[in-house]
């Protein structure tokens, strides 16, 4: 299974795929798109566009959007609510359920604490998927988001399995 990890963005969406087989993670590709256009439309469609050639190339089979943080910039976190809102469009386009998970829980899922910072999270990512070569902290924190949503569906798996065998 390919599961993406989209870690949203106005100027730079970070973005990663793993491929999951039993419990072994191997990375797949990840980037950073820069957004581009005089103003929010064009940025917004310059995302959109990108990120939908991203899918098209990798075919994901399950998808994971970071959520929204509310800062004390209520233009800046509506602006960044308009670029999750494209991060969470292309992969119902393509006919996938989009899972959320807010910073913390990613966070605690990769590294082991809710409160860690970039350069925990890159070299825990880096420790998972060995070889690993980043495109930046934005494409790091997207494949965190990918392994997080990854750990997630196995464990609903696992519990499905077990309710199942209950039965």
């Amino acid at each position: 299974m390919r599961v993406i990890g989209i870690d949203p963005g106005l100027r730079n969406l970070g973005w990663g795929v793993i491929e999951v087989a039993g419990s072994r993670l191997s990375h797949v590709a990840n980037g950073i798109i820069h957004s581009e256009g005089a103003d929010l439309a064009a940025r917004l469609l310059s995302l959109h566009a990108a990120l939908t050639r991203i899918f098209a190339e990798h075919a994901p089979d399950a998808a994971a959007v970071e959520q929204t943080f509310v800062n004390k910039d209520g233009a800046g976190t509506l602006k960044l609510g308009q670029a999750r809102g494209v991060a969470m469009l292309v992969p119902a386009q393509a006919g996938l359920a989009v899972g959320e998970y807010a910073p913390n829980a990613v966070k605690k899922a990769v590294v082991g604490v809710g409160h860690a910072d970039k350069a925990q999270i890159a070299h825990m990512v880096r420790y998972q998927l060995p070889g690993v070569d980043l495109a930046g902290p934005d494409a790091a924190d997207a494949l965190a988001i990918a392994i997080c949503h990854a750990h997630h569906l196995q464990s609903a798996g696992r519990l499905a399995a077990a309710l199942k065998g209950a039965a």
